[in-house]
């Protein structure tokens, strides 16, 4: 099968499209046929080199982690799926025409193979932030960093729990924010005020996607660095807020949630770009700029 693999460390050059021996479904796993692949920053800062030292790999490697498609392979013990089953879901090295999806879900017939490509890592990463956060009906809460694939999801899981959700992104994603159900505002220096003068009520949570080096301002703004929680500044815990990761966590029941809410039309994820297989990593380079707004996808033939 025709596989993204990367043999060093680099920028989007490193990748190849190259021909490999086919994965197979071990015990709990499934095997799909890929339609396409979600295209999530954590890829392009592997592929970097960035977290060798907390994520060391053996190269060469296969890249990426979500993908939808229709199931080939059902490996002993799974139940509750059968091949040609469409789904999504999260697994291993999803570049590529097959790919082993650890945690799946089925593929809403609303919703194109594309689309659910980009939900896995969005659904659950938005929900478990949330979730970490406190976040619950009648309550007001930041989301920092709301456009993006992940941003979009919280915000959206957040409307449909009954909070009032105050979104901030760039100036072009305003409009785009109103339509997911957020007060918007924008970054850079004022932001507490703006805020402030959004919810006088005050500010309950603040969840940080972005990582824009903010945790003080939304600190100030919930009143207790506690009920603020990110997933992209590492350094949030040196001013008491908390750094939330996914490592160890079933993503099941998120995908599961996501994909309810997508088939009621209460859940959208945009796929903003689209890359066949042998430009994927234009793709990665496309989601590095940090300014895209829902999801880059890659397509497989």
């Amino acid at each position: 099968m025709k596989a993204v693999r990367f043999a060093r460390y680099g920028g989007p050059e490193v990748l190849e499209l190259l021909e490999v021996d086919a994965p197979h479904a071990q015990a709990g796993q499934v095997r799909i046929a890929v339609r396409a692949a979600g295209v999530n920053g954590l890829e392009w800062k592997i592929r970097q080199g960035l977290l060798r030292d907390v994520r060391p790999l053996r190269l060469p490697a296969g890249v990426g982690g979500d993908a939808a498609g229709i199931v080939d392979e059902v490996g002993a013990g799974v139940t509750g799926v059968r091949v040609g089953d469409a789904v999504f879901g999260s697994g291993q090295e999803t570049y590529a025409e097959h790919a082993v999806l650890t945690s799946w879900t089925p593929k809403p017939p609303e919703v194109s193979f594309e689309e659910a490509a980009g939900y896995a890592t969005p659904f659950e990463t938005a929900l478990r932030v949330l979730d970490d956060a406190g976040v619950r009906g009648g309550q007001t809460v930041v989301v920092n960093g709301a456009s993006g694939g992940v941003g979009s999801a919280a915000v959206q899981f957040a409307v449909e729990r009954g909070a009032t959700v105050i979104g901030v992104a760039g100036p072009s994603n305003q409009d785009y924010l109103v339509s997911l159900g957020a007060v918007p505002t924008t970054y850079g220096p004022g932001l507490v005020e703006r805020v402030r003068a959004l919810a006088p009520a005050g500010v309950d949570a603040a969840v940080d996607v972005a990582g824009s080096g903010v945790i003080a301002e939304l600190a100030a703004l919930t009143g207790d660095p506690g009920r603020v929680v990110s997933i992209a500044d590492f350094g949030a815990p040196a001013l008491g807020a908390r750094v939330s990761t996914g490592f160890g966590r079933d993503k099941t029941p998120a995908l599961r949630e996501g994909a309810r809410l997508a088939a009621a039309g209460r859940l959208t994820l945009p796929v903003t770009r689209t890359f066949p297989l042998a430009h994927a990593g234009t793709a990665q380079a496309a989601s590095a700029t940090g300014h895209v707004r829902g999801r880059v996808i890659v397509t497989v033939p």
